[in-house]
């Protein structure tokens, strides 16, 4: 009895050594995060319907912020200039400063997003992936050993094939799309790219970029590192700091010290002192990892949560690091105007002389989550056109860690229409 009372405390202050069930801290992560995505402590979350795409691509994408809101601050701002034309600017990262708060986050995302592009490129070889053959003008894909049936082609000669797709083995690069921007070394003093720029300037992910400018630091890419604000002498930055090396200054981002650099939240501890040994210790800890644990469900676990993970703390850094994009093509740049590279070739773009048409961005505009149907059985039927209002759909990195094993996250229920059961075939008539 009494050896049954201590088990039972053990079990309730979690303090059962791991090696007396031959359990790893790895596989005690994993397990941890499945019961996290299973079972939440947090109230049920609010109903997401399936994303509705624009009717024309003529049209303009829709405004976060609605107008009203924009032309007031503006004209905020405008008598805040004319009252005091020379000032410092006070809150970060407006002032040329980091925000403290937001550089353990930005090193969160950085890593969550390594391992996202880890997990991915390991769960393609195992699911297979189908992908419209017409490229230029369909971006339909669909997880799954056959493709689905439903009409929707937009490619070339759909016409004749009554917009049924043609399916091809798809890749890494169709399940999620990164678009990239411009690197900016100074996104304070010089925010905005040149037309003749357009060449010398790196392109770099803008998920990645978004990480740089708010604290991490990778040696390919510098950015410049300030100790004081600037000013702004009527509407123009003007930075009186001395002239320093680029890396003159530390962020803090590295740590030197004995300490880990980021405590993961997946039960791998990393230690580094540059970017190099960082990378190199990721990728060489996930593949001893992952020939140790071969099963599929752990990977997708791990996929998943980097995904979650990487979305919310990118949500986060977007409300003090401004992102924009392009009202009517899907170029996105990190920065408070965007640049003036003359490349969009989307609706209207005569009236602009190529100009992108600059609105404040949102995090799918970061993140592409490219949406596909979901399937409740990998080997059942394909779906069926005429049942396509029963079906749900989700991004393609859920529904590929899904049916890899990973729990179905709260806030995808909805999506998926798991609550909805789609008739048959014969009874589409009967159904209201």
């Amino acid at each position: 009895m009494r050896l049954t009372m201590q088990i039972h405390l053990s079990l309730k202050s979690r303090l059962i050594p791991l090696n007396l069930f031959g359990l790893s801290p790895f596989h005690c992560s994993f397990t941890q995060i499945a019961k996290k995505l299973e079972y939440g402590d947090a109230p049920d979350p609010p109903y997401v319907d399936l994303p509705k795409p624009r009717e024309r691509k003529s049209n303009r994408k829709p405004y976060p912020t609605p107008m009203k809101v924009l032309i007031q601050k503006a004209k905020e701002e405008r008598v805040a200039r004319k009252a005091q034309p020379c000032r410092m600017l006070e809150h970060p990262p407006d002032n040329g400063l980091l925000v403290p708060d937001l550089v353990h986050v930005a090193q969160n995302v950085y890593l969550a997003w390594k391992l996202l592009r880890f997990g991915i490129s390991r769960l393609v070889e195992a699911i297979p992936i189908q992908r419209c053959r017409c490229m230029l003008f369909c971006f339909e894909v669909h997880i799954g050993h056959v493709g689905h049936e439903i009409r929707t082609c937009t490619g070339a000669k759909s016409g004749f094939r009554s917009a049924m797709h043609a399916w091809r083995k798809g890749g890494v690069q169709d399940v999620i799309f990164f678009p990239k921007c411009y690197h900016l070394y100074d996104c304070v003093a010089k925010p905005r790219v040149g037309h003749d720029e357009r060449y010398n300037i790196p392109r770099i992910p803008a998920i990645l970029e978004l990480c740089i400018q708010a604290g991490v630091d990778i040696e390919k890419y510098p950015s410049k590192r300030r100790t004081k604000p600037v000013y702004s002498i009527e509407g123009r930055i003007v930075d009186f700091e001395s002239v320093k090396e680029t890396n003159e200054v530390e962020t803090g981002v590295f740590i030197k010290t004995g300490d880990n650099f980021v405590k993961s939240y997946f039960g791998i501890e990393l230690e580094g002192t540059n970017t190099s040994s960082f990378l190199w210790k990721i990728s060489n800890t996930l593949g001893q990892q992952y020939e140790v644990d071969t099963e599929l469900r752990q990977l997708s676990i791990l996929t998943l949560d980097s995904w979650l993970k990487m979305v919310c703390g990118a949500k986060k850094i977007m409300e003090k690091y401004m992102v924009q994009t392009c009202g009517y093509c899907p170029e996105v740049q990190v920065s408070p105007r965007g640049h003036k590279v003359r490349m969009c070739r989307a609706s209207k773009h005569q009236s602009r002389n190529g100009l992108h048409a600059w609105q404040e961005a949102t995090i799918d505009d970061l993140v592409g989550p490219n949406y596909v149907w979901h399937m409740k059985d990998l080997k059942g039927p394909p779906l069926d056109n005429k049942l396509k209002r029963f079906y749900g759909k989700v991004p393609a990195v859920v529904e590929l860690c899904v049916q890899a094993g990973a729990p179905i996250p709260d806030q995808y229920r909805s999506m998926m229409r798991l609550d909805v059961v789609s008739p048959d075939s014969d009874e589409v008539d009967l159904v209201a």
